[in-house]
């Protein structure tokens, strides 16, 4: 389990939960929002285990060696709860049974009692409404750490009573290196991983090992590699197998995307150095000098569209077709 020091980005949020340590003032519930995948709950674990360890006098990283921290790091620690519900969402009794039934029996251990409530935007109102009446007079030992992809989806009166803490995405060059330092990634994938991820680290990691996401690149390239030379008829059969295959079609559009994207900048800076798919610089080159400016400002607003209609429940067959015949017409 690392300590503040060892995780990425967010140093505002890290900076308060440190100050907030050293000075003893802890808040009876937070709410960290953000992204999944942005590291809301290494955060709260990070904050929560250094709470509770019995060697920590600095309040700045937990010491990971006492008692309480191992019981901590083997999930088995008697004062840190974690809430659990059924997928679907936390309903009033998950809260009844698993907060407000507990919360009156005192820290067997420690000095604080700790809530985790992953995926906190799942509760009800009827929930929502069972866990204000806790917030309203807690004990003085309790702690909730609610866990959110959507801070909006909390009634009013629960912001109210919770101090808000927003994740914000890690630049690049952080996610870059992380990649290539720690997960050996090299450069070239690091740099789609990275474009992909937009800040989000949990993200970038995923795309990093899997093999849905290889496979996608792998035909998408292709397609777009051989766009100007392929039959329509071929550029059509290409994208009904991608989704008979199952891929992320969002994503397929956004890998799309990135490509006329570095397509552009290189046709205005006729510069591979701050693109994305450098080692694809004779395609690049290619497609540039066969288009306009306004034939690949074209494909990307009819890639934007085709992403919108596919949202909308649009048929897949037509707006891919639509798609494919505007890439043909500004290819030539």
């Amino acid at each position: 389990m690392p300590g503040f020091s060892d995780i990425l980005g967010n140093e505002m949020i890290k900076e308060y939960f440190e100050r907030t340590l050293s000075n003893g003032q802890i808040s009876h519930a937070y709410i960290l929002t953000g992204e999944a995948g942005m590291g809301r709950k290494t955060l709260a674990k990070t904050f929560a285990m250094t709470l509770l360890c019995e060697e920590n006098h600095s309040n700045q990283d937990p010491c990971g060696q006492c008692h309480s921290c191992i019981q901590f790091q083997s999930d088995n620690h008697p004062d840190v709860i974690y809430v659990t519900h059924a997928k679907e969402g936390i309903g009033v009794d998950d809260i009844r049974e698993q907060i407000n039934g507990t919360v009156q029996i005192k820290p067997y251990s420690s000095p604080y009692k700790i809530y985790i409530v992953d995926e906190a935007e799942k509760m009800t109102v009827q929930a929502q409404n069972a866990l204000l009446k806790t917030l309203e007079e807690p004990p003085a030992y309790v702690v909730f750490l609610l866990l959110t992809t959507r801070a909006d989806s909390f009634l009013p009166t629960i912001l109210s009573r919770c101090i808000t803490l927003k994740l914000k995405p890690l630049y690049d060059e952080m996610i870059r290196e992380y990649l290539m330092d720690r997960l050996h990634v090299q450069k070239q994938d690091a740099d789609v991983y990275t474009a992909f991820a937009r800040g989000n680290l949990g993200k970038a990691i995923a795309l990093s090992s899997s093999d849905s996401f290889a496979d996608m690149r792998y035909s998408v390239m292709s397609l777009l590699r051989n766009a100007r030379s392929m039959d329509t008829v071929v550029m059509l059969e290409t994208v009904k197998r991608w989704k008979e295959d199952c891929l992320d079609i969002q994503e397929c559009l956004e890998f799309m995307q990135l490509w006329y994207r570095d397509v552009l900048m290189f046709k205005a800076t006729q510069d591979m150095s701050g693109l994305i798919f450098r080692e694809e610089y004779k395609h690049i080159r290619d497609t540039s000098t066969k288009s306009s400016f306004r034939g690949i400002e074209a494909i990307l607003e009819a890639i934007d569209k085709a992403k919108q209609r596919l949202e909308a429940n649009v048929n897949y067959e037509l707006t891919m077709e639509l798609l494919l015949l505007t890439i043909k017409e500004n290819s030539l």
